[in-house]
């Protein structure tokens, strides 16, 4: 279906990830190390059943597919992040 399929986007565009992190952890902390003075938005948090984790909706303007994938990869280099999609 999608297998060696490129996505194909009009740069600069807006973008979201999805960032767990581990619920002691500060999300604001995380955005700040990852996209320096970029404007970025942070969704509402929503807590995972047992607590120990927290997902947020991270906005920001990407300029290429390099930037992308390359704020994709230093979201998941984070110590608290458990997961980004």
């Amino acid at each position: 279906m999608l297998e060696g399929k490129k996505l194909e986007l009009e740069y600069p565009c807006n973008w979201n990830y999805k960032v767990i992190i581990n619920a002691h952890c500060k999300i604001e902390h995380i955005v700040k190390n990852v996209v320096g003075d970029r404007i970025y938005k942070i969704g509402a948090p929503k807590h995972s059943k047992d607590k120990n984790y927290i997902s947020y909706k991270v906005s920001l303007l990407v300029h290429s597919d390099e930037d992308r994938v390359g704020l994709f990869d230093a979201f998941k280099k984070e110590d608290c992040v458990k997961i980004v999609l």
